[in-house]
């Protein structure tokens, strides 16, 4: 087990140079729809595709391990061989019996815009927290650095679920572990607008970075401006603020820092799926090493101006190589 150091900015001591990021959610089989009839599989899910790429940039200078449920059946043993691939600890992944992963399709119309569409209802990770032998992984989250968490992870737990996450992020929080949130909402995962404001402004109370998208706050809460979304995050608790705004950039408010931040370099979207992802991989990887905000934009909006060139949510390696971890 590593030796715990809580930490409360994002500058690294230079006698801790390994932290533990935990991540909590679902990953799903995606099927994109290449046309012609064509399916290509993969495994992906908002919070996996982030661990995955803080993984690739960051090699062994982090730990990052996935909490989730998953069946029994040979395609969720082919997500935790992939997650293992990747650098992302399985131990406390656990394995229903007679059950299956989630899936959703993918189409992506000629700007590089997608649609989804889920199977989703009776998969695995729905008892997250809620049964005894998931109940027990809330536990695991006693040792991590970081934990990292999203709108879809709220929407897909239950009432019960929900309270002991948030009981147990609370905890944290006030022993010094940092709490991220992608606000990620998803309207078909929720029962209503209402029960979905009122979820993710609670659990917005324990947060100590938040990274949202414009688009999503505006459909949720209707904020008509980046400043908007961050005053109100702000007047919860929220140290430091995201927005993310597409091809546009991103807007940062933190310490009486309020700036935008451009995409420096534009390019032609194929599939923005796993846009917003990997930005937070690329911002948290430079708030981890101790950049400002404002250069770790930078390297979120790099990382995601390169995902968006490739199909998928998470592209391959070699389509990275140049933003991934190098010992030398």
């Amino acid at each position: 087990m590593i030796s715990k150091m809580k930490f409360n900015s994002f500058n690294q001591p230079s006698s801790f140079k390994t932290r533990r990021i935990v991540s909590i959610g679902e990953c799903m089989i995606e099927m994109a729809d290449r046309g012609d009839n064509i399916m290509t599989m993969a495994y992906a899910g908002d919070t996996l595709n982030s661990a995955v790429y803080l993984s690739r940039i960051n090699g062994p200078n982090l730990i990052i391990d996935y909490v989730t449920a998953l069946g029994d059946d040979p395609y969720s043993d082919a997500m935790m061989s992939f997650w293992q691939q990747e650098g992302i600890g399985i131990d406390w992944v656990v394995r229903l019996p007679g059950q299956l992963p989630g899936l959703y399709l993918i189409r992506t119309d000629n700007t590089g815009e997608r649609s989804f569409y889920y199977y989703r209802s009776s998969a695995p990770v729905r008892s997250l927290f809620d049964l005894p032998e998931t109940v027990n992984l809330l536990d695991h989250l006693v040792d991590a650095d970081m934990v990292h968490f999203s709108g879809i992870t709220l929407a897909i737990l239950s009432y019960p679920a929900r309270d002991r996450l948030a009981e147990s992020l609370e905890k944290l929080r006030r022993g010094g572990t940092r709490i991220v949130f992608d606000g990620n909402y998803r309207p078909s995962l929720w029962p209503s607008p209402d029960v979905a404001r009122r979820v993710v402004t609670r659990f917005l109370s324990f947060v100590d970075l938040a990274l949202p998208s414009a688009d999503d706050e505006d459909l949720l809460f209707g904020d008509k401006s980046c400043e908007a979304i961050a005053e109100r995050m702000h007047n919860l608790g929220v140290n430091e603020v995201l927005v993310k705004h597409g091809a546009s950039g991103c807007f940062i408010s933190h310490e009486g820092l309020q700036t935008h931040v451009p995409v420096i370099k534009q390019v032609k979207a194929i599939d923005t799926t796993g846009a917003g992802d990997s930005f937070n991989a690329g911002y948290l990887s430079g708030r981890l090493a101790g950049k400002t905000p404002i250069d770790a934009a930078h390297m979120g909006n790099n990382l995601a101006t390169t995902v968006v060139c490739y199909h998928g949510a998470i592209i391959s390696r070699e389509s990275m190589s140049d933003l991934m971890f190098s010992p030398h």
